[in-house]
């Protein structure tokens, strides 16, 4: 089992076991909110960048980590999340993008080890999402894992909404870092379109 706090992120505290994460009117602009509906982090996708970049802020709009790509339209690639007020790497969210299955890892960004696993559920669903029209409205649905393949919690889309949102649901976090979980799941719809 591996000690979260090593990923802690400096000016804020993610306690709660379930979040949902709602997607802006405007495209690539998010917000996360506790189970008690208080805005905990909003992110939003920087435009005209020529690596795809997310800054993140807390409910008061203080800066509290960035999430930027490693290359240049980086659809299948890493995600760098970084600490704003200490400025470190904590992890890395590693796209191994599948026509059939999407799969987001997050690593260790000193060591490469993985901490985890976000896994859409169901290949059939995942390839309608990719190659029937309109597929985009069939709502998301991941697994998320430890290291050992445990589950860990689900990340499950709303159907037929007019904007996308999502519940994040973490029954077991003793050994996965919750903001990099939370971070992922805006990350994922943004990137992947979702």
């Amino acid at each position: 089992m591996s000690d979260t706090r090593a990923y802690d992120i400096q000016g804020i505290e993610l306690t709660d076991d379930r979040y949902t994460v709602e997607q802006g009117l405007i495209r690539n602009k998010y917000r996360a909110l506790d189970a008690d509906g208080n805005v905990v982090l909003r992110g939003k996708q920087k435009l005209f960048k020529l690596k795809e970049e997310f800054p993140f802020v807390d409910g008061n709009g203080t800066e509290v980590f960035t999430v930027k790509a490693g290359g240049i339209i980086d659809v299948a690639g890493n995600y760098v999340l970084s600490d704003a007020q200490t400025g470190e790497d904590l992890v890395i969210l590693d796209n191994d993008y599948s026509i059939f299955q999407d799969t987001w890892t997050i690593r260790d960004a000193t060591t490469e080890e993985t901490l985890a696993e976000i896994t859409s559920r169901g290949a059939v669903v995942t390839l309608a999402r990719n190659v029937v029209p309109f597929g985009g409205w069939i709502p998301h649905k991941y697994e998320i894992t430890d290291r050992n393949g445990a589950h860990v919690g689900t990340i499950g889309g709303k159907l037929l909404s007019l904007r996308d949102r999502y519940e994040i649901t973490i029954d077991d976090a003793s050994s996965v870092p919750k903001e990099p979980v939370v971070a992922a799941a805006m990350v994922i719809d943004a990137i992947q379109g979702n």
